[in-house]
């Protein structure tokens, strides 16, 4: 039954992403926007293909094994369906916030999200452009969720639902949602401005469908009519026909930190530390180029 209810969902799910990003295409030829470039299109394709099939295997290996082994030590039961598919939500939505959060406040963990904002474009598509190792890792956030007794198969039920929507706001043409909205759920508005390399927004709006998470814990940030969002990395990729070019780069960089003659303990910081730290000054982190601004 929860197998196939997921089935389901991914059946429907691909016609309805063919043609909204089809229309989102030809609106975009039609007006000469120029939101999309073939090159582009198709490394978004690659990337989530990459994405699917180690998502599908360490589905296998650990989201499974280790869930079930979670659930099957539960702390708690909800019996109410209502109680528990809200709480389900509310839960796996603000896991993500964390597990995105850290990914762009630990280096590490941004070696592997870098590929996901490495596209100076910005349309539909860029919600494929997915972090192609985030699957090693991402079940660890939902451990706690299934030690609160949610079973495994929904919490990756409702992660294929709260991305489907995480998708959708990767779109320019949807400018400002009515204020009610814009105040609980994250918009388009708000996902470019975590999508931009402006200093001002950088590692801003991290929340996959609530933004109110962001909002909580000070990483808010609104779209401004004075700062027009510019997409993309703050120092970019050299033009590069190599997909695995764009997916490893930041790794490299980490290896020439590493190499440096540094104690040990300073290494551990260029891998632990934000993006941008350096023993030296150097580079700078996103909060250190802010504080310039003021």
């Amino acid at each position: 039954m929860h197998s196939s209810r997921e089935e389901i969902f991914i059946l429907f799910s691909i016609p309805f992403y063919s043609v909204i990003i089809g229309i989102e295409m030809l609106m975009s030829n039609w007006q000469h926007r120029k939101y999309y470039s073939l090159k582009s299109t198709l490394e978004n394709v690659f990337f989530t293909l990459s994405n699917a099939g180690l998502d599908l295997l360490f589905r296998t290996l650990f989201y499974v094994a280790v869930l079930i082994w979670c659930y099957n030590h539960h702390f708690m039961k909800i019996e109410n369906t209502y109680a528990y598919w809200i709480l389900l939500f509310f839960l796996e939505d603000l896991a993500f916030y964390f597990e995105h959060r850290v990914d762009h406040y630990c280096r590490i963990f941004w070696a592997v999200h870098v590929t996901h904002h490495s596209s100076d474009e910005y349309n539909l598509t860029t919600g494929f452009r997915s972090s192609v190792f985030q699957p090693v890792y991402r079940f660890i956030y939902f451990i706690p969720i299934a030690l609160m007794g949610f079973e495994p198969l929904d919490i990756i039920f409702m992660y294929s639902l709260t991305q489907t929507y995480g998708i959708l706001v990767h779109t320019q043409y949807v400018k400002k949602m009515p204020r009610w909205f814009e105040t609980v759920f994250v918009s388009p508005s708000h996902h470019r401005v975590h999508h931009a390399s402006n200093v001002k927004y950088l590692d801003k709006n991290m929340g996959m469908c609530l933004i109110i998470w962001d909002k909580f814990f000070g990483t808010f940030q609104e779209e401004l009519d004075e700062e027009p969002v510019k997409y993309g990395l703050t120092k970019p990729i050299e033009k590069t026909n190599n997909p695995f070019r764009l997916i490893f780069h930041e790794w490299q960089s980490i290896s020439k930190d590493m190499k440096k003659n540094i104690s040990f303990f300073t290494k551990l910081k260029y891998l632990f530390m934000p993006p941008g730290w350096s023993h030296d000054g150097s580079s700078q982190t996103a909060n250190e180029m802010r504080k310039k601004l003021l």
